[in-house]
C-alpha cells in the first residue's frame, strides 16, 4: 500500500459550523444545494454552499437522532424522540418536513411544514435501538424507508407517507452462527437493476442481500464479516463499500468484489466522483488520516492529517469533514489542467491518459495527453512504442503531424502501420493513401498491398480513396491491382483505361462493356470509343447495335416512349470521326432496324452527307450544331494523322476506279433516302431540307436537286437545274409533267421554257414546235406573247411557228364572229325591252283575257290583271298576292341570284378569292364590269380608272395576278395611295384650254359629253401623265357616257374610299325615273279593274 504514489489533486479550505448551532452535531445530510444537520436539542438547521445558517426549526423535542435530504422531493425526513406522550409507549418517531411550505412561529423564525408523523415502533413491530436509517426514493410520491436495529432487524415502511398510504413489513439478518445471537444492523445500501430492487444489509459479521421485490423477501449471505457503524457506502455504480481495519472490501449482487488493502481503522467511508474515501485511524498514533484514493490509477490522490471527524459530506461537487469541535474542512478538486502538469512534470504519461479517461475527459484532451507522451517516447526513440500512442490520437491529431516524424526510409514501417490505421478509421485523404501504396510498393510487399486492396469495411466499400488507389497502382506497373480496385469500385471508365491505353487488351475490353449495364456501358463507350472503333470496329458496332436497340428487343415495332429510354446513335458519332465507314455501317443497320426514332432526322442527315459526299469524310455539316468547333477540328487533324500513319505503314490505297465504284454506290444510296425520308409532299420530311440542298450543290448531285426542289414545289428551280445542264428532252419531259394545270402544275413554266429558247441562240426548232403543240392544246400562253419571245432567237425561222399562228388566227376570227353574233343578239334584246319600257311608259295596257289564267274559268269581278298580261280571279289569288303567280317564280329566282351577288359585292375577301381562284384573274374583274347590277361597284372601278388610267389599269392587273399568291391583300390602301398620286399630278400642269386639241385628235363633243363632270384640263392633264393612247381614251369616254354619275369627289373623304349604300337612288340615263333598285327594272303602279289598285312588278 505504501507504493502508491501521492498526489495533491486536491486542495483543502477550513471553514467552521456557524456558531448559532450551539448543539451537538448528532447526524447530517446533504442534497439539493444545502446541508442539513440535526442536533441533540431536537433542531434541525439549514446551511448553504457558504456554510452560512439559513434557518433552524425544532424537529423533535427531545433529539434527533438520523435526518435525509430528499433528492427528487424538497422533503426532509426525520428519526428523533420526542416527550413520552400517553398512551404513547415509545418516544421514537419519523417525520416528513415540506421545505417549500413555510409557517410562521412567531415573529422572526418560520419552520417548514410537518406533513407527516409516523410512530416507528407499535404493537407488531416492537422497539428496539435504531441502528441505521436510509431513504429510498422510487417513483414520487412513493418512498422507501429502511431502519437497521440493534437487535438485526429491519424495520421497512412504504408508500405515499404524506398521505399515510403505507406498508409496514420486517426484515431478518440472519447470522449465521449456531446460537442466534443479535448483530446490530450497521450500514443499509438500496440497489435497482432494471426491474429488480435490492437491499443490502451490514452488521458486524455479515454482509446479506434482500430482493425487495418479492413477496417474500428472503435474506441471501455475501459474506460473513462485517463492518462496524460508519464504515459502510455504496458507489456511484451501486456497489457496497464495507471497511474493516484490514482492508476495504466492494461487494455486487454476486458476493464480494475487488478488495484494497489499506490498513487502519476505517472510521468513515465514501464515494465521491470515482474516489474512495476513507477517515483512518492509527490505533498505535492515535492520530486521524483523511485519504482520497484513486482505485483506477493506483494512486492516493490527496492524504491530510485531521483531527477526529463526526461527519463526512460530499455536496456542490466537494468534500466536507465536519470535526468533533464543529471545525470544518472542505476538500475540493483541483482541475484537470493543474493536475496533469504535475504528471507531465513527472513524466508520468501513463499516469495522466489514465487520469483523463477515468475522468471521463472530451477525446481532444485525451489525445493531447496522448501526444506528448508519444512525443516523449519519440524523443527516447522508442519508436515502436511512440507510434502505438500516435495511433490513438487518430481523428483528433493531424495526421502530418506525425507522418512528417516518420518520413525517414527506415522508419517506413512505423509510417506504414500508422496510414494503415488511419485508413482503417475512414479518415485517411488522397495523399495518405498515396503515401500508404507508396509505402507498400517500396517494400515490395505484394502481400500486405493485396490486403489493402482487397479490404472492405462493414458495408463492401473501401478504406481508401478509389482513384488514388487507381492511380498509384497504375504508376508503379501494378496494373492488376489497379484493375481489380476499379471493378470492385465500379470505376469503369479507370478499368478500360487500362486495358486499352496500358495492355492493349481490346477483346477484354469489349467484353467487359458486355457485361455493363446499358446506360454505363454508353458512357464507357462514348469515351473509349474512338480506341475500340481503331482497332476493333466491327465489334465495338455490335456493341452499339445493342446498346441503342438491345439487341432488336422489339425495337422495330416499339413505342417511341421505348426508344426514347435508349442511347441514339447521335450521341456515338464523334467516335467514328476516323473511321466514316464504319459510321455509315452502324447507321445503316440501325436504321434497318429501327424506323422511328427519336432522332431520325439527325441520322439521315448524317448518313446523306457520307452518302453525297465525293470523298468519304467524317461528316462536318450535320455535326456543327451539336459539336463544339475545337473539338471537332482537333479530331478531324487526329483522323488525317491517323490515316497518314496508316498510310506510311504500307497499307495500299484502293485504287481509283474502286472509288468511283463506291462513290456511284454511296450516291445512288443517298438518293433513294432523300426519296423515301419525304414520301409525300403533305408529310414533314425525315432530314434537313437546307443541308440536303446544300449537300447536293456542294457534291453536285443533280438528281438530288431536282428531287428536292419538285418536292419543295420549286418548279422554277427544277427546270432552270435543266436550262443549267442543256438537257432539252429532259426540260421539255420537266414542263409537261410539273406546267400540267389540272394535275396542279404551274402553267407559267410554259413561259419560261419559251423564254429560255428564245433567249439560246440556236437551232432548236425541234423542242420549240414540241412545246407549242403543248402551249396550243391547253391554250396556255397568247400567241403574241409566244412570237415575241421566240422572235429573240436568231437561229428559229418564220416557220417553226407558221402553223401555230396559223391556227390561232383561224381561232380567234372564229370567237370574234361568235362574239359579233351575240352581241347583235343581245342589241336586239335591249332595243326590244327598252322599246317595251317606253311603251308601258306612255301607252295604255289592254287587258284582253276572258279565263282565269289559274282555273281556266271565265273572269268576274273581283279580277286582278298583272302588267305581264295575266289576269286572275281576287279568290284564286292568295289574300297579301303582290305577284303573278306565273310569272313570279322565274322572277324570284333572278331576284334570289341579284341578292346573292349584292350580298357578295360587299365582301373584298370574296372579291379577292374569286381572283386567286381564277384561271384569268382580268375576267373577274371584267365581269364585275359587265355586271350593271351594282352601282356602288361601277361608280368604285369607273372613277378609279379614269383617274390613273392605263397605268394604274396594269398595275391592278398585276395586283390581281399577286393577288393568287398573299393570302389577303390590302386593295384599299392601293386605291388610296393612287388617289393621292393623281392629286399631286394635278398640281404639276397649269391650267389652259385643251379642247381643240381633243378634236383634232377625235375626241368630239360626243365623247366630251360624258366627261362634263370634269374639266378639258383635268382630262388632258390625266392623259399626258398616264400616257394613254387617244383610242383607249375613246372607250373609256364611250363607257362614261353610258354610265353617267356624280363625281368620284363624292367617294373620297380624308384618303379614303367611302361606297354609296346600296339603298340610295341613281339617275339612270334614258330611263328618266327614279329607281331604289341596281337593275333597269321599275316599280309601277297598276291598274286594277274595279278600282281596285295593286302593285306589281314590270318584267
Amino acid at each position: 500500500m505504501y507504493q502508491w504514489r501521492k498526489f495533491e489533486f486536491f486542495e483543502e479550505k477550513k471553514t467552521k459550523i456557524p456558531e448559532e448551532i450551539e448543539a451537538e452535531i448528532g447526524c447530517c445530510s446533504s442534497g439539493r444545494g444545502r446541508i442539513v444537520l440535526g442536533c441533540r436539542d431536537g433542531t434541525v438547521s439549514l446551511l448553504d454552499r457558504g456554510l452560512q445558517l439559513n434557518y433552524s426549526f425544532p424537529a423533535h423535542s427531545t433529539s434527533v437522532l438520523f435526518i435525509q435530504q430528499l433528492k427528487q422531493r424538497n422533503f426532509v425526513v426525520t428519526v428523533g424522540e420526542d416527550e413520552q406522550l400517553p398512551p404513547q409507549k415509545a418516544t421514537v418517531c419519523l417525520k416528513v418536513f415540506d421545505l417549500d411550505k413555510r409557517q410562521e412561529e412567531g415573529s422572526s423564525t418560520s419552520a417548514p411544514e410537518c406533513i407527516q408523523i409516523l410512530r416507528i415502533f407499535t404493537n407488531q413491530f416492537s422497539e428496539a435501538k435504531i441502528t441505521s436509517f436510509l431513504v429510498f426514493e422510487e417513483a414520487p410520491p412513493i418512498i422507501f424507508i429502511a431502519l437497521g436495529l440493534d437487535n438485526g432487524c429491519i424495520y421497512c415502511i412504504q408508500g405515499d407517507i404524506a398521505r399515510e398510504r403505507i406498508k409496514r413489513f420486517k426484515l431478518e439478518v440472519q447470522n449465521g452462527q449456531p446460537v442466534k445471537i443479535h448483530s446490530p444492523i450497521t450500514g443499509i445500501g438500496f440497489r435497482v437493476d432494471g426491474q429488480a430492487f435490492q437491499l443490502f444489509a451490514v452488521t458486524p459479521s455479515t454482509v446479506s442481500l434482500f430482493k425487495v421485490e418479492a413477496q417474500t423477501p428472503t435474506a441471501q449471505t455475501l459474506d460473513y464479516i462485517g463492518s462496524e457503524v460508519g464504515s459502510v457506502a455504496m458507489t456511484d455504480r451501486s456497489e457496497l463499500i464495507i471497511g474493516r481495519p484490514e482492508a476495504v472490501y466492494f461487494y455486487e449482487i454476486d458476493g464480494r468484489g475487488p478488495c484494497w488493502a489499506f490498513e487502519g481503522e476505517k472510521k468513515l467511508v465514501g464515494w465521491f466522483r470515482g474516489y474512495l474515501l476513507c477517515v483512518i485511524s492509527d490505533q498505535r498514533t492515535g492520530k486521524y488520516t483523511f485519504n482520497i484514493y484513486d482505485l483506477k490509477n493506483r494512486l492516493i490522490a490527496h492524504s491530510i492529517a485531521v483531527q477526529e471527524v463526526s461527519h463526512m459530506l460530499c455536496e456542490w461537487g466537494n468534500i466536507l469533514l465536519i470535526m468533533e469541535d464543529k471545525s470544518a474542512l472542505l476538500v475540493v478538486e483541483k482541475d484537470m489542467e493543474s493536475k496533469l502538469d504535475m504528471l507531465f512534470k513527472k513524466n508520468l504519461y501513463p499516469v495522466a491518459i489514465n487520469l483523463v479517461q477515468s475522468q471521463q475527459a472530451d477525446a481532444v484532451a485525451t489525445a493531447e495527453v496522448l501526444r506528448k507522451y508519444g512525443d516523449h517516447l519519440y524523443s527516447k526513440q522508442n519508436y515502436d512504442e511512440s507510434m502505438a500512442q500516435y495511433i490513438h490520437t487518430i481523428g483528433h491529431l493531424e495526421p502530418s503531424y506525425v507522418i512528417q516524424k516518420f518520413l525517414d526510409a527506415q522508419r517506413i514501417h512505423n509510417l506504414t502501420n500508422y496510414l494503415e490505421k488511419l485508413h482503417e478509421k475512414g479518415l485517411a485523404s488522397k495523399d495518405h493513401t498515396t503515401l500508404l501504396l507508396n509505402c507498400y510498393t517500396k517494400l515490395k510487399d505484394v502481400e500486405k498491398l493485396d490486403i489493402f486492396i482487397k479490404s472492405e469495411d462493414g458495408v463492401g466499400e473501401h478504406k481508401f480513396d478509389v482513384e488514388t488507389a487507381i492511380k498509384v497502382c497504375r504508376a508503379a506497373n501494378y496494373h492488376e491491382h489497379a484493375m481489380y480496385v476499379a471493378k470492385k469500385a465500379g470505376r469503369h471508365e479507370w478499368y478500360l483505361k487500362i486495358l486499352l491505353e496500358d495492355l492493349d487488351r481490346y477483346d477484354e475490353a469489349l467484353q467487359y462493356i458486355n457485361s455493363l449495364e446499358p446506360n454505363q456501358a454508353g458512357l464507357t463507350v462514348k469515351e473509349y470509343g474512338k480506341i475500340l472503333i481503331e482497332h476493333k470496329p466491327k465489334q465495338t458496332v455490335q456493341i452499339l447495335m445493342r446498346l441503342c436497340t438491345e439487341e432488336g428487343e422489339s425495337a422495330s415495332g416499339g413505342s417511341s416512349s421505348f426508344l426514347s429510354m435508349l442511347p441514339s446513335p447521335v450521341d456515338f458519332i464523334n467516335i467514328f470521326v476516323i473511321h466514316p465507314q464504319s459510321l455509315m455501317e452502324f447507321l445503316e443497320k440501325y436504321t434497318n432496324i429501327v424506323k422511328d426514332s427519336p432522332a431520325q432526322v439527325e441520322i439521315h442527315n448524317t448518313l446523306l452527307e457520307l452518302y453525297l459526299s465525293h470523298d468519304l469524310d467524317f461528316p462536318s455539316l450535320a455535326q456543327t450544331g451539336s459539336r463544339e468547333n475545337g473539338e471537332l477540328t482537333a479530331d478531324r487533324e487526329s483522323s488525317a494523322a491517323v490515316m497518314s500513319k496508316t498510310e506510311s505503314n504500307g497499307k495500299i490505297r484502293p485504287d481509283d476506279a474502286s472509288l468511283e465504284r463506291d462513290r456511284q454506290e454511296r450516291r445512288q444510296k443517298g438518293l433513294v433516302l432523300l426519296k423515301n425520308a419525304w414520301p409525300s409532299e403533305q408529310e414533314q420530311p425525315q432530314y434537313d431540307v437546307d443541308l440536303a440542298i446544300i449537300l447536293c450543290e456542294m457534291n453536285s448531285v443533280n438528281e438530288g436537286l431536282l428531287c428536292l426542289y419538285e418536292k419543295l414545289k420549286l418548279y422554277k428551280e427544277v427546270i432552270a437545274c435543266y436550262m443549267q445542264a442543256h438537257d432539252h428532252e429532259g426540260l421539255i419531259a420537266c414542263c409537261k409533267r410539273l406546267g400540267d394545270s389540272g394535275k396542279g402544275g404551274d402553267t407559267s413554266l410554259w413561259a419560261s421554257l419559251l423564254k429560255y429558247f428564245g433567249e439560246l441562240g440556236e437551232d432548236c426548232s425541234r423542242e420549240v414546235k414540241e412545246v407549242l403543240t403543248y402551249v396550243e392544246r391547253d391554250d396556255i400562253l397568247p400567241p403574241i406573247f409566244v412570237l415575241q419571245t421566240l422572235s429573240r432567237n436568231p437561229c428559229l425561222t418564220l416557220s417553226v411557228i407558221k402553223d401555230y399562228i396559223a391556227r390561232k388566227l383561224e381561232l380567234e376570227s372564229k370567237m370574234i364572229e361568235e362574239d359579233r353574233i351575240a352581241i347583235e343578239k343581245y342589241q336586239e334584246e335591249t332595243s326590244s325591252m327598252r322599246k317595251e319600257i317606253q311603251d308601258l311608259r306612255t301607252n295604255a295596257r289592254i287587258f284582253q283575257l276572258s279565263k282565269c289564267s289559274a282555273c281556266t274559268f271565265t273572269l268576274d269581278l273581283p279580277t286582278v290583271h298583272f302588267m305581264c298580261m295575266h289576269s286572275f280571279h281576287q279568290r284564286c289569288l292568295g289574300d297579301n298576292e303582290k305577284e303573278c303567280p306565273e310569272c313570279a317564280p322565274e322572277y324570284r329566282a333572278v331576284s334570289e341570284m341579284k341578292r346573292s351577288l349584292e350580298q357578295n359585292s360587299k365582301s373584298q375577301d370574296y372579291f379577292f378569292q374569286q381572283v386567286r381562284n381564277s384561271k384569268d384573274g382580268f375576267s373577274v374583274v371584267a365581269e364585275y364590269f359587265a355586271s350593271r347590277t351594282y352601282l356602288q361597284m361601277i361608280w368604285f372601278f369607273s372613277s378609279f380608272f379614269f383617274f390613273v388610267g392605263r397605268r394604274a389599269l396594269d398595275n391592278f392587273l398585276f395586283f390581281c395576278d399577286m393577288s393568287k399568291e398573299k393570302e389577303k391583300p390590302e386593295p384599299l390602301d392601293f386605291f388610296i395611295w393612287t388617289v393621292e398620286d393623281v392629286g399631286l399630278w394635278l398640281d404639276e400642269i397649269n391650267l389652259g384650254n385643251y379642247r381643240e386639241i381633243f378634236k383634232e385628235n377625235g375626241v368630239n363633243g360626243e365623247y366630251l359629253e360624258g366627261m362634263s363632270m370634269f374639266t378639258t384640263e383635268q382630262i388632258l392633264r390625266f392623259i399626258r401623265k398616264c400616257h394613254m393612247k387617244w383610242g383607249d381614251f375613246i372607250t373609256l369616254c364611250k363607257e362614261l357616257r353610258r354610265i353617267k354619275g356624280p363625281p368620284p369627289s363624292l367617294f373620297i373623304k380624308t384618303h379614303g374610299l367611302l361606297e354609296r349604300g346600296a339603298k340610295g337612288t341613281a339617275a339612270v340615263v334614258g330611263t328618266g325615273l327614279s329607281v331604289g333598285g341596281v337593275r333597269e327594272g321599275c316599280e309601277t303602279q297598276q291598274a286594277v279593274s274595279g278600282g281596285v289598285v295593286e302593285a306589281g312588278t314590270l318584267m
